[in-house]
């Protein structure tokens, strides 16, 4: 039995796998595959309409806000969000590499304040007590940072429009949507496989910057084109469907976020109470979707070896970024609650032998 904890691209339920597969073989009975259909067929249109249907239902989503499927991954957004938001100033939480990307692509417009950061202890935590100025146009946040293990677990209040990358945990909890400008995020961790970018955006926020936006980054022409401006990544909008049908059918956010907390519980408490291990962030900061851990000092010679072992016990993705070392064991919606048994099951036989 193999348990995938890669950072992602990540594990999707089997039943997502299998779906998506069979649609790629032949698609609602036409005879045809959903990799050849075209995005304009009348097959298409219902499962973009439904795929819509459910993030606004799962996740809440007010009136007022527009739902749009997109390529160009996360990247993207943190040009694309610069574009549609930014007029005279903008400030930027920064946690980790994906903050500190997005903020780079900010700068291109004007004055970028960086409000807070944790690069000097290498990201292993959230700053708090920051102050957001009153006057930028946004603030914008990384909820969780796949790398280091961090995340931002509740919804902040902001004076200006909040705006958030929430990439790698989207879906895990209940949230308000009413407290953001603009959530948005690659789907291939929580929602889809690779190739598709979600984003949430409130409408009557966007064509404030008094400037002319290039047609493709400014998210209206999305919006006035229903997602289909240009041909959407048509396989991974399936996929999501499917993947937001199966988090429904387990109980909505509510069911995704009592899982989280679950696999967590299971996996930090093993890492507190193994005397070979040790987590890497503040225990107040941990990411319930990317949980880091390394050897203690006195271990550290027994990396490699724990890795093999893990490995061969079906453990896959553990190992940590380059950047931060040790392991990390991605624990994403789809991670069973057996898989969080069996990675703890893999620590305390290897603790025994040593």
């Amino acid at each position: 039995m193999k348990y995938n904890f890669n950072a992602g691209p990540s594990i999707l339920p089997r039943e997502v796998i299998e779906g998506t597969a069979k649609a790629c073989l032949e698609f609602e009975g036409t005879g045809l595959s959903l990799m050849e259909i075209s995005h304009r067929a009348k097959y298409f249109q219902p499962v973009l309409d439904e795929a819509e249907a459910l993030i606004r239902e799962l996740a809440g989503v007010p009136e007022g806000y527009a739902v749009l499927f997109l390529a160009g991954g996360a990247s993207t957004e943190f040009h694309r969000v610069a574009h549609n938001f930014f007029c005279k100033k903008a400030a930027y939480l920064n946690t980790g590499v994906w903050a500190k990307k997005a903020m780079k692509e900010a700068q291109w417009f004007g004055e970028t304040v960086e409000v807070a950061s944790s690069a000097e202890a290498n990201y292993t935590y959230i700053p708090k007590d920051y102050v957001i100025p009153t006057d930028a146009d946004y603030f914008h946040i990384t909820t969780n940072n796949t790398i280091y293990g961090t995340e931002i677990l509740k919804d902040i209040d902001s004076p200006v429009p909040l705006i958030a990358d929430m990439s790698s945990d989207i879906f895990s909890r209940p949230l308000d949507v009413s407290k953001y400008a603009c959530i948005y995020g690659g789907a291939q961790k929580n929602l889809s496989m690779a190739g598709v970018t979600f984003v949430i955006v409130k409408e009557d926020l966007l064509g404030r910057t008094g400037r002319e936006i290039p047609t493709m980054m400014d998210f209206r022409t999305h919006i006035k084109g229903g997602s289909m401006f240009n041909t959407p990544p048509v396989v991974p909008i399936y996929s999501m469907l499917l993947n937001l049908r199966w988090i429904k059918a387990q109980g909505g956010l509510k069911a995704m976020d009592e899982r989280a907390q679950r696999r967590a519980d299971i996996v930090y408490g093993e890492i507190d109470r193994n005397k070979l291990f040790h987590g890497t962030t503040a225990v107040e900061d941990r990411s319930r979707m990317n949980i880091c851990f390394v050897m203690n000092e006195e271990y550290k010679d027994l990396e490699e070896e724990f890795f093999k072992f893990a490995t061969e016990r079906g453990m896959v993705g553990i190992k940590g970024h380059r950047s931060v070392g040790g392991f990390r064991a991605s624990c994403y919606n789809a991670q069973p609650i057996e898989g969080a048994e069996a990675l703890v099951s893999c620590m305390q036989d290897f603790e025994k032998l040593k």
